[in-house]
C-alpha cells in the first residue's frame, strides 16, 4: 500500500498512473535515442518496461527492493535530475552550496524512487497511448500528452522533454503532468515551505527524517 500522509506524495492514484507513465522508462537504454522523434521515445520506452515489469513475478508481487532497482537504473538515466530538483526547490537553488545542492538532490531521488516504487507494484493491465506531437514546440521544452488505460476511465497526463546536445544527444524528462498536477509544482509548493521555515538544511534535514521513516515502514 502506498502511504500517502506525508504532504510530499502525490494521492495514490497520482503515484499509479504516474508509474505507468513515466516511473516505467529506459528498458532499452538509448539505442539511437538521438533520432527519435519525443513520442516515439515514450512509446517505445514505456511499453518495453511495462512488458517487463508484467513478465516479472517478483515485480507484479511488490518486491520492493528489485522495483527501487528497476527505477533507479532504468528510470534515472532518462530524468534531467538535477534540473527536476532546481526547479522543485526554487531560487533557493541558486542560493545552495555545491554540498547543499548534492544533499538535496541525493535525498529527492531516493524519496522519488521509492515513491515509484509502490506504485510499480501495483501494475496489471495498464496500457499507455502517446498522442501527437503538437505542431512548433522547441527542443528544449517539448511536452508529449499521453493516455493511460485500463480499468476505470482514460487517464490524460503529460511529460516535459528536453534534447541533449552533442555526443550521446536524447530526450530527457524534467517534468510530469498527472491528473492535472504538475510534479515540480507539486513539491515546489511543499519544499518553499519548508525553506521559509528554516532554509535549504531544514528541507534538506526533513527529505532526509521522511527516507528514513520509509524504509523501517518498507
Amino acid at each position: 500500500m502506498i502511504k500517502t500522509s506525508t504532504p510530499y506524495f502525490w494521492s495514490r492514484r497520482h503515484l499509479l498512473v504516474a508509474a505507468c507513465a513515466a516511473g516505467l522508462l529506459g528498458a532499452s537504454g538509448w539505442a539511437n535515442a538521438a533520432d527519435e522523434a519525443p513520442e516515439a521515445f515514450i512509446q517505445r520506452i514505456t511499453n518495453e518496461t511495462l512488458n517487463t515489469i508484467k513478465a516479472d513475478k517478483a515485480l507484479r508481487g511488490g518486491d520492493i527492493p528489485k522495483i527501487m532497482q528497476l527505477v533507479d537504473t532504468q528510470l534515472m538515466p532518462h530524468v534531467n535530475f538535477r534540473r527536476m530538483t532546481a526547479l522543485a526547490t526554487g531560487p533557493a537553488w541558486r542560493k545552495a552550496t555545491p554540498e547543499q545542492q548534492k544533499r538535496l538532490q541525493d535525498e529527492f531521488k531516493i524519496l522519488l524512487v521509492r515513491t515509484y516504487s509502490g506504485a510499480l507494484s501495483q501494475i496489471n493491465d495498464q496500457q499507455v497511448v502517446v498522442k501527437p506531437l503538437r505542431a512548433g514546440q522547441e527542443d528544449k521544452n517539448v511536452v508529449v500528452n499521453t493516455e493511460l488505460r485500463g480499468r476505470g476511465d482514460p487517464v490524460q497526463f503529460d511529460y516535459r522533454l528536453e534534447k541533449t546536445p552533442g555526443q550521446g544527444a536524447g530526450w530527457l524528462i524534467f517534468d510530469m503532468n498527472v491528473l492535472g498536477v504538475w510534479l515540480i509544482e507539486n513539491y515546489r509548493n511543499q519544499f518553499t515551505k519548508e525553506i521559509n521555515a528554516g532554509g535549504i538544511d531544514a528541507l534538506i534535514a526533513s527529505l532526509t527524517a521522511r527516507n528514513k521513516s520509509n524504509a523501517k515502514a518498507s
